[in-house]
């Protein structure tokens, strides 16, 4: 259209031209000040020739304007690697673009250092806040120069206290899984993997002992096995619980620390002819989905809230840079759900 901005990119002096208004008319309509000052039939007027001329409001000036990119940063130490915590990142960038701000994702394969220079170069762009996320949950050093804008914890939270953080419920979470198999009329149990310097061991060790003690039931130390995180620790630990020991002396239901570990109890319950759930039944920790439904059977687990703690840590985020100042220095734990599927069933008689 001839006029428009040189040919280029249409703006604003375009769209009030072809209005019949002021430019200072149409700053009203595209900076949320039209109400009150303009009438609808105004608004109608320079809605319509915005339409018509495919014009946006350049968002680097308006970010000048108010003193805002409304781009905000990510920072993850390995998630982008792992397919299930991906969620998080997922959540995160939905709110955000709901809220109208874009993500700039970093991802720091867990270099203390990179996680510092992430920092700097995002202040340098203008982000208006950022996210520091983990792929395990742990106590975190929060990268340096994050305490010079508005700033969120995701899966973790920060060593020296100074942050929110938005984190998963992991002794809810325990105990979620240990009623699972308590509810199915089981009541010798035990609970396989993990570390005990794990914080979400930790925690899903006490939620396991909260199930067992509200129901009556408790589980000796040889009942309690922290061999580790992945396969061959579920595998261990579950050969050693239930490899030549008559039925009797045997647990039938399995707590496990994660997804993996729960995958070797199933690989040892088949190498000893045990059938799951008729013999054994067995809950994981984490709903790894491009795993846990194509086990054998399809395993029954607590599932990490990683969605939820993505979005939760972008609103809190984004209320924070709208109300122009930091946000409370709280840890928020969101509830982990169980995701029954088939690997638990009534306990056996004996």
């Amino acid at each position: 259209m001839a006029g428009r901005g040189g040919g280029g990119r249409p703006t604003s002096r375009d769209v009030a031209r072809l209005a019949g208004v002021s430019h200072t008319a149409v700053s009203f309509v595209f900076n949320g000040r039209a109400e009150g000052n303009l009438s609808a039939e105004t608004q109608r007027r320079i809605l319509d020739a915005a339409a018509k001329l495919n014009y946006r409001p350049d968002p680097v000036a308006r970010g000048l304007r108010r003193r805002r990119t409304s781009v905000i940063g990510l920072i993850t130490d390995e998630i982008a690697s792992a397919p299930f915590a991906g969620r998080l990142l997922r959540g995160a960038m939905r709110t955000a673009w709901d809220r109208g701000h874009l993500v700039l994702t970093v991802d720091s394969a867990g270099d203390t250092e990179r996680e510092d220079a992430a920092v700097a170069e995002l202040l340098d762009r203008r982000v208006d806040g950022i996210i520091y996320a983990a792929l395990a949950h742990r106590v975190a050093r929060p990268p340096a120069g994050l305490d010079r804008t508005h700033a969120v914890l995701a899966n973790c939270t920060a060593e020296n206290g100074r942050f929110p953080a938005v984190i998963p419920a992991e002794r809810a979470g325990g105990r979620a899984a240990a009623e699972a198999l308590i509810g199915a009329g089981h009541r010798e149990l035990a609970l396989v993997g993990g570390m005990p310097d794990d914080i979400a061991y930790a925690g899903r060790l006490r939620g396991f002992h909260d199930a067992l003690s509200a129901a009556g039931l408790t589980a000796g130390q040889d009942r309690i096995l922290p061999t580790g995180s992945e396969i061959s620790s579920g595998y261990q630990a579950a050969t050693r619980l239930l490899g030549d020991r008559a039925a009797a002396d045997r647990p039938t239901g399995i707590s496990c620390y994660n997804d993996r570990v729960a995958a070797g109890v199933l690989h040892a319950a088949a190498r000893l002819g045990l059938d799951v759930p008729g013999d054994l039944s067995v809950v994981g920790f984490d709903n790894q989905e491009h795993m846990v439904e194509f086990l054998t059977p399809p395993l029954t687990t607590v599932a990490l809230p990683h969605a939820a703690m993505g979005e939760l840590a972008a609103a809190t985020l984004l209320d924070a840079i709208e109300a122009g100042k930091q946000p409370p220095v709280e840890v928020r734990e969101l509830p982990c759900p169980l995701i029954a599927r088939e690997s638990v069933g009534p306990a056996p008689g004996r």
